[in-house]
């Protein structure tokens, strides 16, 4: 119960998404002009150990409930998405070269998909929008050893599920980016892919010289320099709870993060879902995507995203002691680095379009278990609880947190 759970909490946040940043979607560029992004991830906690048990999603599962899992901090993920008005002449052929500094080999090729197109991810998910959704979601915010007066703010799913969306859900406004996509694209072209899945070494760079190039999109070289990179990993100092149940959450300052986001969700034994987010003020959109610098400055400003200076959050005791289990997830949002060919100029003409665009953008993220840690994780202990006889310590290996909530 505890997967479907939290798999219809992250469908009915992606729904309330949906209503409020599709009006407001920043578009990755239009007209004549072809359009590259790059996505630069740096991730720890079960991103690092999936990719350290080496099997995909089986082998992260079994290494972490077995405890043979090796330890591995952070992983670097990379995306490439290459989107031109032209349509190639034959087969579309286009082509990432990298530096050497960021041991992914010689050449990153992009792929165009085969089939239907993606879906767009702001489109209604569903079992929200078919109307077939039932339960409620009790939402907390803010930092702090006690919930605020006014909490939890309660969403009844049957209601969401009809379109009847909460007046106090109105007013949220997040900006959401818009990459390059195969729709509205002659030619589009993406990495990594079936045909090349290299992965990025965490030693990686993206410092250095860079060109893309094919038969459906003009040349584009352009060079990053130091703070045009992947960011630090996200470092957890702890995330133990104290005697009140509350679980303050403390980190080592992530070098270029620009703002902060925390969220922590679980299900209570009824099947109510639990949410909360580090956010000062009244806010059920959650900050999951990566987010403009500009977006990120007028969150932190509106106290949505902590500030970059912040190294510490507790979770209430109302969040942390109510659920069975709870997921722990962070965003550090971090810069961008924008290029274009020709460059802008200082009095650009109403109209005026580059051959090319180029952007880099950056984030730090981090998802675990609220109250526990890995090593807590890969041998079955949880946390939370007093040290515990022998025969009943075998009893919860088999009984692991990530067990109960994966429903594995």
């Amino acid at each position: 119960m505890m997967k479907s759970s939290l798999m219809l909490a992250g469908a009915a946040v992606s729904a309330m998404a949906v209503a409020a940043a599709t009006a407001v979607a920043q578009p990755a560029g239009t007209g004549a002009t072809a359009n590259y992004w790059m996505s630069a991830e740096t991730a720890s906690g079960f991103a690092a150990q999936a990719q350290a048990a080496q099997g995909g999603r089986s082998g992260m599962l079994g290494a972490l409930m077995s405890g043979r899992g090796q330890s591995q901090s952070y992983v670097h993920n990379l995306n490439l998405q290459l989107a031109s008005p032209r349509r190639a002449a034959g087969e579309p052929s286009a082509e990432h070269l990298p530096p050497t500094s960021l041991g992914a080999g010689p050449s990153l090729p992009l792929v165009t998909p085969q089939g239907a197109p993606p879906r767009d991810p702001r489109q209604p998910v569903p079992g929200i929008a078919d109307g077939q959704a039932r339960g409620r979601i009790l939402i907390y915010w803010g930092c702090g050893e006690r919930a605020r007066a006014g909490q939890p703010f309660e969403i009844d799913l049957a209601r969401l599920s009809r379109g009847d969306v909460p007046a106090a859900m109105s007013g949220v406004n997040f900006r959401m980016m818009t990459p390059p996509s195969a729709s509205g694209a002659g030619t589009y072209g993406e990495w990594p892919n079936a045909r090349s899945r290299t992965t990025v070494p965490a030693g990686g760079s993206l410092v250095g010289d860079h060109v893309v190039r094919g038969n459906y999109a003009p040349e584009m070289r352009f060079s990053l320099a130091q703070g045009q990179d992947f960011l630090p990993p996200i470092v957890l100092t702890s995330n133990s709870p104290a005697a009140s149940g509350a679980v303050p959450v403390a980190w080592r300052p992530v070098t270029g993060a620009l703002g902060y986001f925390l969220m922590a969700s679980g299900a209570r034994e009824d099947g109510t879902i639990v949410m909360w987010s580090s956010s000062e003020v009244q806010a059920q959109q959650m900050a999951f995507d990566y987010l403009a610098p500009e977006e990120t400055a007028r969150l932190v400003q509106q106290r949505v995203l902590l500030a970059p200076q912040t190294t510490q959050c507790t979770i209430p005791a109302e969040v942390a002691s109510s659920v069975q289990a709870a997921s722990l997830m962070m965003n550090a949002f971090g810069p961008e680095a924008n290029f274009s060919h020709p460059a802008r100029p200082a009095r650009a003409p109403r109209g005026w379009a580059p051959e090319w665009t180029m952007k880099l953008r950056t984030r730090s993220t981090h998802m675990g278990m609220l109250g526990m840690d890995m090593e807590a994780m890969m041998s079955g202990r949880d946390t939370r609880e007093a040290p515990e006889p022998p025969a009943e310590r075998r009893r919860r290996r088999s009984l692991n947190p990530l067990q109960r909530i994966l429903g594995q």
